[in-house]
């Protein structure tokens, strides 16, 4: 008997172009340097072109297509993996395969900006393409059958394997095509498929019947399996109307087949009568099938066969056997042969697969990363902290002691302290008290501007969250897109974060500003250089000049300074190693994921941190210890000073130390409004870059807006409400009653054209006769012409007026409000550094003005209709 095996293979998804261009190279500039950049551009246009190949074009029925989709996933998985998905916002679209519209709820297309949806669609259409391709295999060739047979199994596993995360992929409301229930009945539907290729090439190389009955056996138990699955309610006004009668048919059909085959085991075994009640039963089976399916050609070679073997099974038993002919349902069932089953999903689909973001590390590892750089920040601003707070403790000493310029004071005379000169130099040489005043009025410009772009960033997201409650709350079940504040609980952490950090930043400059004011005037006498500052100061009043250069209190003093001098010198280089140290955790990190398949970041950066960081510790313990010991001989040094040189005291002695005071208040403030103009550029980056995400993210969610507005309007559109209800008898008017006939206003007329225009009469007299009909009775009023308007040619303006047409109010026409539209505010520019010294202030009372608001031009509304009265 032959046998040709008929494949159905599941129709693909349909994927929209989309730009993935656009939100990749945000991400990458956002998180990596300058040198790396270009790299990974190429990359992203390699992966562009990519899935333009692989979504956006059709692809043939064949291997190389199946390749291209392959890669194309793989490299989806790779990618998934190294970019969290709360990072990227990319609108993906795919229509549904069968394309039947709505049931139940579901759409006929769908989009979701995440990857996994990507992913989940992408794997779908492997699946799918498989089928096709097995589908068009020859059934008479050997290698055919194999391929077919592998490609289906590939496929039921495929659609098995997707089943189990479509939902977290897809979110709530799926469309048809990806609901679990319809995945479940596909996979079933391409195993009993598989499974009859098995079927055909064990009839093909002439099997023993025994086993060719357990193979159809075990056919007609999977395709009752995908019968039940695809005949439930929910998932039958999807398949084609072929599909509906091919899955029973080919239940009954190899049902049919093993019976048959069963019945050829029979004849070996001589045991006549059960060989003709197979026979009969696979007859029964082979009519049912040809009748469900209604193609009279799909069984007739079975039948003939049968018939043909029943008759000759019949003669033998009545002239020969005379056995009798037992009921099928008492038979021994047949046994089942399982060949086909679902294959695993591979790791990667294709051999050799070269990743184009190969050095892009994995989201694990990013965020082992992320947070060892914090451990090791937070360790280098500790110690640094705690070398700065001892030199700061150091100085207020010297600063109340008034040294050196005590010491110096005593052995010049009238004459400035060289110390005190050298001080006065290095703060005009950074600028003076301008210098300082001028970067502390740019501070709340730098302050604006990142609350500015923190305040877009609320916006944008409050303006999506409304839109999205406003629509979910008119919709109620319908709007079953995920909420808005699922998504962006991490944008909103991290505005909350920044907000914090701009708040820690506005007292820091408040700070800042108290310390300059209370040390002004210091600043003013430093800032006019040596001789403003020697002309400031009082003269020398009555001490020792000169005497005390050979004392030993002098001589122990000077030796003290020099070794202040030493230590300071010394904590500036360990402060320069603390923040020059680098910790690479990146192997270290892919190792343990490798090996463990997670990562115990704070043990191993709590390790490697303390061995690279060690010796540097030790030695800021060491310095703030040996400055305790230094502290107490500098006071009890100066105190020997006084004692031998008698009190100076005096006008002089305060301003000397008030000078020291405020040069060390000069250098600190210095050096913060440095590292706060630094903190405020660094901050503007982040924040242009944050709100790029944002905008991403809200430019995606209104594309699914639209998109899920679009079914839901079209679905409500086409919802039939039903036959009009019919008229009592009494709505009929009777014949020649009009009393009760709604006599639809008369349409206004056609343009007229100059040559069709009536000329006007020549004046006469009035007469009683009747007026002669106007063509133009029914003109609902008269349409003036817009200003500016120039008709086509050989056209009147507009159409004439009819003669009774009613005039216009007292008042005029009552005109519809003119539409408010929303007002646009233009993204921020991201800040350039470089520029701040060419942008005007921005004062508080024209924050506005940052943000121009444009207005729509009014329109100019058509007049309202006023109706003839009825006659």
């Amino acid at each position: 008997m032959s046998f040709k095996p008929d494949i159905v293979g599941i129709p693909l998804k349909r994927g929209s172009d989309v730009d993935v261009l656009k939100p990749l190279k945000n991400l990458i500039t956002s998180r990596y340097q300058a040198a790396e950049q270009e790299s990974y551009i190429a990359s992203i246009n390699e992966f562009s072109k990519l899935r333009g190949n692989a979504v956006c074009r059709t692809l043939d029925y064949h291997e190389s297509s199946l390749e291209l989709l392959c890669r194309y996933y793989d490299q989806l998985v790779a990618l998934e993996s190294k970019i969290p998905s709360t990072e990227i916002q990319i609108p993906f679209k795919w229509k549904d395969a069968f394309e039947k519209g709505s049931i139940f709820g579901s759409r006929s297309s769908k989009t979701v900006s995440s990857m996994s949806y990507e992913r989940a669609c992408v794997m779908f259409n492997i699946a799918a393409l498989q089928s096709q391709i097995a589908a068009v295999q020859s059934p008479d060739s050997d290698e055919g059958l194999k391929l077919a047979a592998k490609l289906l199994q590939q496929a039921s596993g495929e659609l098995t394997a997707l089943k189990g995360w479509v939902l977290s992929a897809v979110g709530s409301d799926p469309t048809a095509d990806m609901q679990p229930d319809t995945l479940t009945a596909l996979a079933a539907f391409m195993l009993a498929q598989a499974q009859e290729m098995f079927v055909s090439k064990a009839i093909q190389d002439r099997m023993k019947p025994g086993v060719v009955a357990k193979l159809c056996m075990q056919c007609e138990e999977l395709y009752g399996d995908a019968n039940k699955h695809m005949a439930r309610e929910t998932l039958k006004p999807l398949w084609d109307r072929d599909w509906h009668s091919r899955v029973p048919a080919k239940q009954l059909a190899f049902s049919g087949l093993a019976q048959f085959y069963q019945s050829r085991v029979c004849n070996e075994q001589k045991s006549v009568g059960e060989e003709i009640s197979r026979l009969r039963q696979a007859l029964e089976l082979f009519k049912s099938a040809e009748t469900r399916s209604g193609n009279t050609g799909q069984v007739v070679d079975q039948i003939n066969r049968a018939q043909n073997l029943l008759t000759e099974a019949i003669k033998d038993n009545d002239f020969i056997y005379h056995e009798r002919v037992p009921d099928v349902k008492n038979l021994n069932p047949i046994g089942k042969a399982a060949i086909a089953k679902p294959l695993p999903v591979p790791e990667r689909f294709t051999a050799g697969f070269s990743d184009v973001f190969e050095s892009l590390v994995p989201v694990q590892v990013q965020q082992a990363l992320s947070q060892c750089d914090t451990r090791r920040q937070d360790l280098v601003n500790r110690e640094v902290g705690k070398l700065k707070e001892s030199t700061q403790l150091l100085n207020s000493v010297l600063a109340s002691l008034n040294l050196p310029a005590a010491l110096e004071d005593t052995e010049q005379g009238e004459q400035l302290p060289p110390s005190l000169r050298d001080k006065s130099l290095a703060v005009v040489d950074k600028g003076g008290l301008q210098a300082l005043e001028r970067i502390i009025k740019e501070l709340p410009e730098l302050l604006q501007r990142n609350t500015e772009l923190l305040d877009e960033c609320d916006r944008q997201l409050k303006e999506e969250s409304d839109s999205d409650k406003q629509l979910r709350d008119q919709f109620v079940g319908k709007w079953n897109r995920t909420p808005s504040a699922t998504l962006t609980a991490t944008f909103l952490a991290n505005a909350t974060k920044y907000r914090k950090v701009i708040e820690i930043a506005v007292q820091a400059d408040s700070t800042v500003q108290t310390k300059l004011d209370n040390n002004k005037r210091g600043m003013e006498m430093l800032s006019g250089g040596p001789e403003f500052l020697s002309q400031s100061l009082p003269s020398v009043s009555s001490v020792t000049t000169g005497s005390g250069n050979s004392t030993p209190a002098v001589a122990r003093l000077r030796k003290l300074l020099e070794e202040v001098d030493a230590i300071k010198t010394e904590r500036e280089v360990i402060e320069s190693e603390l923040k020059s140290a680098t910790v690479d955790m990146r192997e270290s990190f892919l190792a343990a994921l490798a090996a463990d398949g997670a990562i115990n970041e704070p043990a191993l950066s709590t390790e490697t941190l303390g061995q690279i960081f060690k010796d540097l510790q030790r030695q800021v313990t060491d310095s703030c210890t040996r400055q305790e010991q230094l502290i107490v001989n500098i006071q009890d040094g100066h105190e020997q000073l006084m004692v031998k040189n008698g009190a100076a005291g005096g006008e002089r002695e305060r301003l000397l130390k008030l000078v020291a005071t405020s040069y060390d208040v000069f250098m600190e403030l210095t050096e913060n409004l440095k590292e706060g103009t630094k903190f405020y550029n660094d901050l503007t980056q982040l924040l242009v870059t944050f709100q790029g995400k944002i905008s991403d993210y809200c430019f995606a969610r209104r594309t699914e807006k639209e998109e899920l507005m679009k079914d839901l309007t079209s679905g409500l559109a086409a919802h039939n409400t039903g036959p009009a209800p019919q008229a009592p008898a009494h709505h009929t008017p009777t014949p020649g009653d009009t009393s009760n006939t709604r006599v639809p206003p008369p349409r206004p007329p056609p343009p007229i054209t100059a040559a069709a225009a009536p000329t006007a009469p020549a004046p006469t007299a009035p007469t009683t006769a009747a007026p002669t009909p106007n063509p133009y009775q029914g003109a609902p009023y008269p349409i003036q012409p817009q200003p500016g308007y120039a008709p086509p040619a050989g056209q009147l303006p507009y159409p004439v007026a009819a003669p009774h047409s009613m005039p216009a109010p007292p008042g005029g026409y009552a005109y519809p409000p003119q539409q408010q539209y929303p007002v646009y505010t233009p993204m921020p520019q991201g800040y350039n550094p470089y520029y701040a010294q060419q942008q005007p202030p921005y004062p508080q009372q024209q924050q506005q003005a940052a943000y121009p608001q444009q207005t729509m031009p009014g329109y100019a509304p058509y007049p309202q209709p006023q109706w003839p009265p009825k006659p």
